[in-house]
C-alpha cells in the first residue's frame, strides 16, 4: 500500500535537543515576612529601645473629688480654677485646722498632686510618704507607692523603686497598677541586671494579663501591643544576657512553659541577627523547632534559620537548611496532619521554591565535569528533588518546565525509558506550553532509542509503546516539523505487528492529519476503516467511514452498490443496539433513517416496520400511524400489511383517534376470513370504538353484522343486542328499541343448553320493560261511566298485567322478581284505589249513596289487603340475601298501608341498604307463593266483585 511504501521514510528520528536551562523560582524578596510570619520585629535599637520602654509612665492628672471638710464641701473644679498654689494652701489649711478629719487620706493625695503640678516633685513624694505612713489602708495607697516607685525609677534609684513596686503588687490584682508595677519592677530588676528576677516579673505580667482574657496577639489595642512587645523584647535580651537559647530552656523548663515561647525565641534571635550573630541567632530559632517540631511557628522559624545563613555567606548550611526543611515540611510529612498549608502560604510558596532550587543546584552539579566521581551522588539528588516538586505542585506554572528538565536528566544519563515516560507527561499531562510539542517528539525518539537496547522478549511491548506515542504526539501536535516522519514510522510497526484493527484506527489519524492526501489513499482508509468499525460492532464509526468512501466511489464503479447496502446495514444495526439497550427513542430514529441514507436498500421495509414497532413501545402514537400508513403505500405487496392494518387500529385507539381505529378494526375483520375469534374481536373492538367516536349509526351496522355473522354463542349475541338496544333507547327510538329488547327474549327462551345466568339476567330486564305497555293500559281505564263496560274492561287489563309480571318470576333474577311482585301488589292496590274513587251515581239520595259508599268500601279493601299480601311477601327475599330497590319500595308502600307496623322497618330498611355491599345471589331467588296464590284466585274475586258486590251499582246506574 501507500502507507506501507512511505514507512522506510520514518526511520530517520533526530536527536532532541535536551540543554540544561535552570528553572527560576517564584521567590519573594529577600527578608519579606507575609502576613502569617511570627518572626518578631525589633527594627529599633537597643539603646533607644532601653530608654523608651524604661521611662516613666505618665499616668495622668488626679481625679476630681469633692473634699467634705467639717461644715462645708470643697469642690475640685473649684480649688483647680483657684490655682495650683492657691489649691496647696488651701489644703495645708485644711491639714492644719481639721488634723483628724476622716478624709484627710483625699486631702494628702491632693496636696501631693497640686505639689507635682507645680514641679514640687520632691515634696509632693514627702506629702505621699506622709500619707502613705498615716494611712496604709487607704485607697489611693496603691497609686500614691507607684508614683513614689516612679519617682525612684527615674532617678536610678532602682533598689527603691523596686521596694515601692513590690508594695503595689502586695496590695494584689485587684489594683488597677498591678500590672504597671510587675512591668516597672521587671524594669528595675533588669537595671540592676537581676536578669531571673526580672524574667518573673515580665512572665508573671504576661500570666496575669491572658488571665484576665487579653489576646496576646490582639492588634486592637496600639499602646497595649506595644507594651506586649517590649515585654517581649525586654525578655530576650535578659536571656541573652543570662546565655542565650539554652537559657530560655532552662528557664522554662523550670517555670513552666507557656504557649508565647516562640515569640521570645523569635525576639532572640533577631535581636543576635542585629548584632551579625548569625550562628546564635539561627540557634535561637533552632532551639526552639528542636523542642517544638510540630508547632504552627516551626516552618517559619526554619525559614528564618535559612535565611539567616542566606545572609552569613554559609552556602552549604543553606542547601542543608533548605533539604531538611523540604524533607521536614513536604505535603507528605507528618506536620500537616495538624495543620492546613493552605492556610500558610509563605510556607507553601517557600517549600516550592526551595525544592526548585534543590533540583537545579544538584542538576548543574551533575553536569559539571569537574564534579565526575560524585555524578552519581547529584544525579540521584536532582531527580529526587524534581520528582518531589512534581508530585507536590504538579499544577504549579512551573511544573511542565521542571519536568521536562527531569526527562533531559533521565536521556542525558541513558535511562531511555523513564525519559520517555518523564517526556509524555511533560507533553501531554499539563495545559499547553512552550515545550509541549517538543517533549511528545523526545518521547518518541526515547523509546526508539530504549528499543534499540532491548532484548528480543520486550520488542513487541516496546514497540507497541512506540506505536501508541507516536499515535498520541501526531495527534496532539499534527503541525510539528516531524509529525509526517512520525506518522508514518508508526504506520510501518503497525504493519510489522499485523495489527490491522489498529492500523485501520491510524488510517483515520492519516486523513485527518493529511487530507490532501491520494484520492486512492483516502478511500482506502476510509474503506478499511468501514469494514472494521462494522466487525467490531462500532456501527456509528462505520456509517461515517462507509459515507466517505462512498462519496470517493464512482456510482459506477461495481462496488457501489454493495457499499450502499452495508451503509444501510450500518444505520440498522445501530438501531439494533438501542433497541437492545432499551432505548427505543434513539432505536426508531436509527431505524426511520435508513430511509434517508440508503432509499432503495433492501434492508429499508423491515427497517421502517422496527422504527413503528420501537415507538409503539414509546406509545409516540402519531409517529408510529405516519409510519405504518407510510409502510402501507409504498410496500402494498408486502406481507408484513395484515401485521401492519392491526398495529394502526390499537396505536389509533390508543392515540384516542376512535375512528380511524374503528376502521381498521373492520378492515381487520375483512383480511382474516379465515379466523372467526379474530373477526368477532374485531368487530367488536370497531363497534365500542365507533360508540367512543359518536358514531352510533356505524356502531349500528357493526353489531348487526356481529350477530348475523355469529349468531353463538348466544350469550354474546344477547350480549350485542343489549347494546343496540342501549343505543336505540339513547337515540329515542322506541319501535328499535323494543325490538331488540323481544328479540333479546326471544334468543333466551330458544337459546336451550346456551342459556346462561346472563341471558336470564337481559332477558328479564327486558321482559321487565315489554311488561310497562300493558301496566300503563291498566291504569289507563278510569271506573267512569259506563261503569260496567269500564269495570271489565279494567278488570281484564288487570288479569293481562298480572300475568304478564308472573311470568317475570320465572327468569329468577332476583331484581326482576321483586320488580314484578312490587307491581303486582301495585296492580291490586290501583285495583282498590279506583274501585275507591270511582264515579258515584248521580240519582241516589243520601241513604242510597251511603249504602253505594260501604258496598264500594267492601269490595275495594279485599284488594288493598291482597296488595299488602304481596308486598310483605317481597320482604321474604332478604331473607335469601337480596335487597334492593324494588324491596325498599315495597317496605315504604306497607308504610304507607300498614304505618303502625312498618314505619319503624321502612327507618331499618335505609340502614339495611346503607350496610349492603350489594345483591346477594348465592341463592336463587323464587316467586313469592302469594303471588301466585292470587293469581289462581284472581278470577273468584272478579266473578264476586262483577255479580254481586257491583250489582247495586249497576242497578242504581239502570235505574
Amino acid at each position: 500500500s501507500a502507507i506501507a511504501d512511505s514507512a522506510s521514510q520514518a526511520t530517520d528520528i533526530k536527536t532532541p535537543d535536551t540543554s540544561f536551562v535552570p528553572v527560576v523560582a517564584d521567590e519573594s524578596k529577600e527578608g519579606e515576612k507575609g502576613a502569617d510570619s511570627p518572626i518578631a520585629d525589633i527594627s529599633e535599637g537597643e539603646k533607644e529601645f532601653s530608654e523608651r520602654a524604661g521611662k516613666k509612665i505618665e499616668l495622668g492628672g488626679a481625679k476630681k473629688k469633692k473634699i467634705a471638710a467639717p461644715g462645708k464641701v470643697i469642690d475640685e473644679d473649684d480649688l483647680q480654677e483657684a490655682g495650683a498654689k492657691e489649691a496647696i494652701e488651701l489644703y495645708k489649711g485644711l491639714l492644719k485646722k481639721y488634723p483628724l478629719f476622716e478624709r484627710n487620706d483625699q486631702v494628702l493625695y491632693q496636696l501631693s498632686r497640686a505639689y507635682e503640678d507645680t514641679g514640687q516633685i520632691d515634696i509632693a513624694m514627702k506629702t505621699l510618704e506622709q500619707l502613705i505612713k498615716q494611712y496604709p489602708t487607704s485607697r489611693h495607697i496603691d497609686e500614691a507607692q507607684f508614683r513614689r516607685a516612679e519617682y525612684f525609677f527615674t532617678r536610678k534609684k532602682y533598689l527603691d523603686s523596686e521596694e515601692s513596686y513590690q508594695s503595689v503588687i502586695n496590695t494584689g490584682e485587684g489594683s488597677e497598677f498591678y500590672e504597671l508595677a510587675l512591668y516597672k519592677q521587671g524594669w528595675a530588676y533588669f537595671k540592676q541586671d537581676m536578669y531571673e528576677e526580672a524574667l518573673q516579673d515580665y512572665i508573671k505580667m504576661l500570666d496575669y494579663k491572658i488571665d484576665n482574657g487579653y489576646d496576646l496577639e490582639s492588634d486592637e489595642n496600639k499602646i497595649e501591643r506595644k507594651r506586649i512587645e517590649d515585654t517581649y523584647r525586654v525578655i530576650s535580651l535578659s536571656f541573652s544576657y543570662l546565655g542565650g537559647a539554652e537559657s530560655i530552656v532552662e528557664f522554662f523548663d523550670k517555670h513552666g512553659h507557656r504557649f508565647y515561647e516562640a515569640s521570645i525565641y523569635s525576639h532572640l534571635g533577631e535581636y543576635y541577627l542585629t548584632k551579625r550573630r548569625y550562628s546564635d541567632a539561627a540557634n535561637s530559632y533552632e532551639a526552639y523547632i528542636d523542642r517544638n517540631p510540630i508547632s504552627k511557628e516551626s516552618p517559619y522559624f526554619n525559614i528564618r534559620v535559612i535565611e539567616i545563613y542566606k545572609k552569613g555567606g554559609f552556602p552549604r548550611l543553606v542547601v542543608d537548611a533548605k533539604k531538611e526543611f523540604s524533607k521536614t515540611y513536604s505535603l507528605q510529612s507528618n506536620y500537616w496532619t495538624f495543620y492546613d498549608i493552605n492556610a500558610n502560604p509563605t510556607v507553601l510558596a517557600f517549600l516550592k521554591s526551595n525544592l526548585i532550587d534543590l533540583a537545579n543546584h544538584y542538576h548543574a552539579l551533575y553536569q559539571d565535569r569537574r564534579l565526575r566521581k560524585d555524578k552519581e551522588v547529584n544525579y540521584k539528588e536532582a531527580i529526587f528533588w524534581y520528582r518531589e516538586y512534581l508530585s507536590s505542585f504538579p499544577e504549579e506554572k512551573q511544573a511542565p518546565k521542571l519536568n521536562n528538565q527531569l526527562a533531559g536528566l533521565l536521556l542525558e544519563h541513558k535511562d531511555f525509558l523513564g525519559a520517555a515516560t518523564e517526556y509524555e507527561r511533560t507533553a501531554y499531562n499539563y495545559p499547553a506550553h512552550e515545550a509541549s510539542s517538543s517533549a511528545g517528539y523526545a518521547a518518541v525518539y526515547a523509546y526508539r532509542q530504549h528499543l534499540k537496547m532491548a532484548n528480543q522478549s520486550q520488542r513487541n511491548i516496546i514497540k507497541r509503546e512506540i506505536i501508541r506515542s507516536s499515535l498520541k504526539f501526531s495527534e496532539y501536535f499534527p503541525t510539528h516539523k516531524h509529525a509526517a516522519v512520525v506518522l508514518v514510522a508508526a504506520v510501518d510497526d503497525l504493519y510489522a505487528l499485523e495489527d490491522y484493527e489498529q492500523a485501520i484506527i491510524y488510517g483515520r489519524r492519516v486523513i485527518s492529519v493529511y487530507p490532501d492526501a491520494d484520492k486512492k489513499l483516502l478511500r482506502s482508509s476510509w474503506m478499511v476503516v468501514a469494514h472494521a468499525s462494522f466487525d467490531i460492532a462500532s456501527y456509528k464509526d462505520a456509517e461515517d467511514a462507509y459515507t466517505q468512501t462512498l462519496a470517493l466511489t464512482d456510482k459506477k464503479d461495481k462496488s457501489y452498490e454493495g457499499l450502499t447496502e452495508s451503509l444501510a446495514a450500518s444505520v440498522y444495526k445501530q438501531g439494533e443496539q438501542a433497541r437492545i439497550l432499551g432505548d427505543h427513542k434513539l432505536a426508531a430514529d436509527h431505524f426511520l433513517r435508513v430511509a434517508k441514507v440508503a432509499p432503495n436498500s433492501k434492508i429499508r421495509p423491515t427497517a421502517e416496520y422496527d422504527a413503528a414497532a420501537s415507538l409503539m413501545l414509546l406509545k409516540q402514537w402519531g409517529a408510529v400511524a405516519t409510519v405504518l400508513e407510510g409502510f402501507r403505500k409504498l410496500y402494498p405487496e408486502n406481507k408484513l400489511n395484515k401485521d401492519i392494518t392491526k398495529k394502526l387500529a390499537v396505536v389509533y385507539k390508543e392515540d384516542g383517534k376512535f375512528l380511524l381505529a374503528a376502521v381498521e378494526f373492520e378492515r381487520i375483520e375483512k383480511e382474516n376470513p379465515d379466523d372467526d375469534a379474530l373477526r368477532r374481536e374485531a368487530l367488536t373492538q370497531a363497534a365500542e370504538l365507533y360508540v367512543k367516536a359518536e358514531k352510533n349509526g356505524k356502531a349500528l351496522l357493526v353489531y348487526t353484522k356481529l350477530v348475523d355473522y355469529f349468531p353463538v354463542p348466544i350469550e354474546d349475541a344477547i350480549e350485542v343486542r343489549q347494546k343496540m338496544a342501549d343505543i336505540y333507547l339513547a337515540q329515542d327510538k322506541r319501535k328499535q328499541y323494543i325490538y331488540q329488547l323481544k328479540q333479546i327474549v326471544a334468543g333466551d327462551a330458544a337459546a336451550g343448553k346456551g342459556r346462561t345466568d346472563r341471558t336470564k339476567f337481559l332477558a328479564a330486564n327486558a321482559s321487565l320493560v315489554l311488561a310497562e305497555p300493558k301496566l300503563a293500559a291498566f291504569k289507563d281505564v278510569r271506573l267512569v261511566k259506563p261503569f260496567k263496560k269500564n269495570l271489565k274492561k279494567k278488570k281484564k287489563r288487570m288479569r293481562a298485567a298480572i300475568d304478564e309480571y308472573t311470568k317475570l318470576v320465572e327468569y329468577q333474577v332476583g331484581e326482576v322478581t321483586a320488580a314484578a311482585t312490587f307491581y303486582i301488589a301495585e296492580v291490586y292496590y290501583e285495583f282498590s284505589v279506583a274501585l275507591l274513587e270511582s264515579e258515584r251515581p248521580t240519582n241516589l239520595n243520601d241513604e242510597e249513596l251511603e249504602q253505594y259508599e260501604l258496598v264500594i268500601e267492601d269490595q275495594a279493601y279485599p284488594f288493598e289487603e291482597k296488595a299488602i299480601d304481596v308486598h310483605e311477601k317481597n320482604m321474604e327475599l332478604l331473607d335469601v340475601g337480596i335487597y334492593n330497590e324494588w324491596i325498599d319500595k315495597s317496605i315504604a308502600k306497607l308504610a304507607v298501608l300498614l304505618p303502625a307496623r312498618y314505619a319503624k322497618t321502612e327507618q331499618e330498611s335505609a340502614l339495611v341498604a346503607l350496610m349492603q355491599p350489594g345483591p346477594i345471589t348465592d341463592k336463587t331467588p323464587v316467586a313469592p307463593e302469594v303471588v301466585q296464590e292470587e293469581v289462581v284466585q284472581e278470577e273468584a274475586v272478579k266473578e264476586d266483585v262483577t255479580t254481586e258486590e257491583v250489582k247495586p251499582v249497576s242497578e242504581v246506574e239502570g235505574g
